[in-house]
């Protein structure tokens, strides 16, 4: 099979390319390890999406090699052996589709870390090699095309948020969502359903790469999507990727697929994966790697969470219950904090799903576990007395030495691919910025009345927010990719998820991926060297 673009992977870097290039009238192939899942198809079942690998792989067959520092120095363990799964939904559409839609934009510091902070010994941070300027008209791409509103309809809590904080002497700002408040080309608005983040949307609303660009990019007649297709490896020669050697997960067979242009888009982790086991005589140590940067200064979103209790004391019983609607409240007067970075407070509602509620409540303050009478009072307080506000705090998480992907050649998974090994060394500096926003958040819930206030810090990475590992540049030798995304080493290769970014700002990614993802689309259109 041939085609004008190939595109491995199928969310938000994925998305904004088939879309663009498919109006333009060139032949896209979209390959999907995972199934293909509409609108229809999904549902709110607790046990389905949150308790079971309904939409990601078993660890069981495919997995990672996590390494930890311990006192004993950098140990190995498999995610399986921790419990801990780096996939983010794999299906057509990817982790898009689980997204709670929080779009924030990053901010013109967030371009230029290094000239507006300075260095920080044992980080290894860089000014981005486009500007804020050149890349703010994509924002408003994203926010025409996916949706991205300011509209929804929002909590009762939120008022009183914005008055508190007022009264505190900080600001609320107000957060845009990628999730329609109405009806626009064949999506339905959100009806408010309380289960986002975690669940796909069988409305419509959520702006997911499957609903928004592939599914109106299916009309053009130029895309053709295929699912259950795991890319083993990418084949070159004389500088040009020639080929992908695909694996049909239905006919358990190799296929390959060949095209002018190849787009890399399989998330931070597997994109670096996927390039260091493409090796060859010409590229012996990973596809466009001669830099030797490939998988290095891999990020997360550092932070962590502060929360509280809430109850009719702080705002009356049939408001705080209200069903639904959305805080949309965050507070960003933090971002910088004296000459340092600092990050962003993200203010929501505790998850709505009942069975992880109910499973926290088994616990007594003596940490043993309760019974009967005792734990049925828990659940009817957990339930209808009070009501949980999360505050999640992002901050960067410092590109380091000790943060990459590379490759376990001791383990393979299923398909007899070597695994990726992840090591997850944070940089001291991000549990020092989160423990002076955890503080001020502290104090805020204290003013506002909150009980029962706790606050939990890690220097561990969060699984659904990751990025580079391929960032891009000015110097072939010191980054992976130029500024539109092509492989520095690869005449026909592009990489468009989050693996570009060479820092992360302190807010989630997904709104910079979907708009890089736009802009590597308007660069793809003028590659002459392959459209004429």
């Amino acid at each position: 099979m041939e085609f004008d673009i190939c595109i491995i992977g199928s969310g938000a870097g994925a998305g904004p390319i088939a879309y663009e290039l498919s109006l333009a009238g060139k032949k896209v192939v979209v390959l999907e390890k995972g199934e293909s899942f509409q609108r229809e198809d999904f549902s709110k079942d607790e046990i389905a999406y949150c308790r079971r690998d309904v939409v990601t792989p078993s660890l069981d067959d495919e997995y990672h090699i996590i390494e930890e520092f311990t006192e004993k120095g950098w140990e190995n363990a498999t995610t399986k052996e921790l419990n801990w799964s780096f996939w983010n939904g794999n299906i057509v559409g990817g982790a898009s589709n689980f997204m709670s839609g929080f779009f924030h934009k990053f901010e013109p510091t967030d371009f230029i870390l290094k000239t507006t902070f300075g260095t920080i010994e044992g980080a290894n941070i860089e000014d981005w090699c486009v500007s804020y300027e050149e890349f703010a008209p994509y924002y408003e791409k994203v926010k025409e095309i996916v949706g991205v509103s300011s509209n929804t309809k929002e909590h009762p809590i939120s008022e009183l948020l914005d008055n508190k904080s007022k009264e505190f002497g900080i600001s609320t700002q107000k957060v845009s969502r990628a999730i329609l408040s109405e009806n626009k080309n064949g999506r339905d608005g959100c009806y408010y359903s309380n289960y986002c983040g975690s669940y796909g949307c069988s409305s419509g609303a959520k702006g997911s790469s499957r609903e928004a660009l592939l599914t109106p990019a299916l009309e053009s007649g130029n895309v053709t999507i295929l699912p259950n297709m795991f890319v083993k490896r990418l084949n070159s020669q004389n500088n040009k990727v020639t080929e992908a050697i695909v694996y049909n997960k239905k006919t358990f067979k190799e296929e390959i697929i060949k095209a002018k242009i190849f787009v890399v888009a399989c998330g931070a982790i597997e994109s670096s994966r996927l390039l260091l086991n493409s090796t060859s005589k010409e590229y012996p140590n990973g596809l466009a790697n001669s830099s030797g940067e490939v998988g290095k200064n891999l990020v997360f979103s550092g932070g962590g969470v502060v929360t509280c209790d809430l109850d009719e004391t702080i705002l009356e019983k049939n408001k705080l219950f209200t069903q639904g609607f959305f805080i949309n409240r965050a507070f960003k007067d933090w971002y910088r904090l004296e000459n340092q970075k600092g990050g962003m407070v993200e203010l929501i509602f505790e998850h709505a799903n009942p069975i992880r509620k109910a499973i926290g409540q088994k616990w007594g303050d003596d940490g043993k576990l309760v019974w009967g009478e005792e734990f049925y009072k828990k659940l009817e307080i957990k339930f209808t007395k009070t009501k949980q506000l999360n505050c999640e705090i992002f901050t960067d998480w410092l590109p380091n030495d000790d943060c990459f992907v590379s490759i376990d050649k001791n383990h393979k998974d299923k398909y007899g691919v070597n695994v990726a090994k992840i090591r997850v060394g944070s940089h001291p500096q991000n549990q020092k910025v989160g423990e002076a926003l955890a503080k001020k958040t502290i104090e805020f819930l204290n003013f506002l009345g909150g009980t029962n206030i706790q606050s939990d810090l890690s220097p561990y990475p969060p699984q659904n927010l990751q990025a580079g590992g391929c960032r891009f540049g000015n110097d072939p030798k010191t980054s992976v990719l130029d500024k539109n995304c092509k492989a520095w080493d690869v005449e026909n290769l592009y990489v468009t998820d989050g693996s570009f970014i060479p820092t992360g700002g302190s807010v989630p990614y997904t709104y910079t991926i979907y708009a890089n993802s736009f802009r590597v689309a308007e660069a793809i259109k003028n590659d002459k060297a392959f459209f004429i």
